[in-house]
């Protein structure tokens, strides 16, 4: 049926994209009638955001500029929310202890004020892009638990208030689940220094910080049984603690590989019986199965985005968005991580220079087949 689909596609492409072939567009966007420019020449009427307005919103993940020129375009076309990828990590936003570089949070902050566009703010305590100083003294030994909870709550303090009004949703703690099966929580020097309350700690300083702001735990491979399992098990803790949590964000970086659809829908159905809200934060769809480590192009390693490899993304995006609409009432997001195939994390990892096409928009910003599959829904 998917490729009964691509045939209806390619008229559906030609009344969205008005020809995509043509030359850059000068037109200027109107709110109604965003304009894609970069080899799309007519006016799209509607982008993700519209064909999604009564499911939930559409975020992509942003840098400083990805805000500007053609990129800024596509996003404002296409999304109703957005995520710094990185500016806001404690490392690029807090990177001494008493200086903090506000800059590019502060540029994609007033993009999403002039546009109106809800934010995210990710991620404030994770074990990755810290910065070192967090956990060391002025003499590089390690500070104790009294003085991290305090240069964690400084930081709390500092990053979300400064965005209060404008972020409507945090990732308070990244990735604490450890992946060794055998235990809970990743080893790392929040754990060691604080102890296990290092997440209830971090939760109580954002809510003090806004207490109106949504309050989200945010994990990888939350999907997959074994570690969904035990991810449910430390929100179930938090939650009958009393801990000022509001959601639970599934990060999606999925592949043609999986998850299968079973399981998706499960962990949906286990998170949200926890009454918390649920986002996919972090979406895109690789080409290559799953790997941890990262490691060298191996001699003869083909990364070409076949017809073969096309169509099953296509067929993945299809189910995975199915699975989406059908718990509209537990998803309060959905964010893809990256605008476009022209730039996306998985070109360096887990194989630094293997190009990846795991979005919806191709390296001209045009949008793929799996785009139309994507919004082909209304029809059937």
């Amino acid at each position: 049926m998917a490729y009964l689909k691509v045939m209806k596609n390619a008229a559906l492409a030609l009344l969205i994209t008005g020809g995509v072939l043509g030359c850059k567009s000068t037109t200027e966007e109107k709110e109604a009638e965003p304009v894609v420019q970069n080899g799309q020449n007519a006016t799209q009427q509607k982008g993700l955001k519209d064909y999604y307005k009564d499911y939930f919103p559409v975020g992509v993940a942003v840098a400083p500029n990805t805000v500007e020129g053609e990129s800024a375009e596509l996003l404002l076309a296409h999304f109703n929310s957005m995520t710094p990828e990185n500016v806001m990590k404690m490392g690029p936003i807090h990177p001494e202890k008493n200086r903090f570089h506000w800059e590019d949070a502060d540029k994609i902050a007033a993009f999403a004020r002039e546009h109106d566009l809800k934010m995210r703010g990710h991620a404030l305590v994770w074990h990755q892009q810290a910065g070192d100083w967090i956990f060391e003294d002025e003499n590089g030994k390690q500070v104790d638990r009294e003085e991290l909870l305090g240069r964690m709550k400084t930081h709390i303090d500092s990053v979300v208030s400064r965005y209060k009004g404008t972020i409507y949703a945090w990732d308070v703690v990244n990735e604490a689940i450890s992946d060794n099966p055998d235990e809970l929580l990743r080893k790392s020097a929040w754990l060691e220094i604080i102890g296990e309350d290092f997440i209830a700690k971090a939760f109580e300083y954002a809510r003090a910080a806004d207490p109106d702001a949504k309050l989200y735990y945010n994990d990888y491979n939350a999907i997959i049984p074994e570690k969904r399992d035990r991810i449910y098990k430390m929100l179930k803790s938090l939650v009958e603690n009393d801990v000022p949590i509001d959601g639970v964000g599934i990060q999606g970086h999925w592949s043609i590989f999986g998850p299968s659809e079973e399981e998706l829908r499960k962990a949906l159905d286990m998170y949200s019986s926890l009454g918390l809200e649920v986002q996919i934060t972090e979406l895109d769809v690789s080409l290559y199965p799953w790997e941890k480590d990262q490691r060298e192009l191996k001699p003869g390693e083909s990364d070409e985005f076949t017809p073969e490899l096309e169509q099953k993304q296509l067929e993945a995006y299809d189910m995975f968005f199915e699975v989406f609409r059908d718990y509209k009432d537990v998803l309060t997001g959905v964010t893809f991580w990256n605008l476009s195939d022209r730039y996306s994390w998985l070109d360096h990892y887990p194989v630094e220079g293997r190009k990846n096409y795991p979005l919806l928009f191709d390296e001209e910003f045009k949008p793929k087949n799996a785009y139309y599959e994507v919004i082909n829904f209304e029809e059937e």
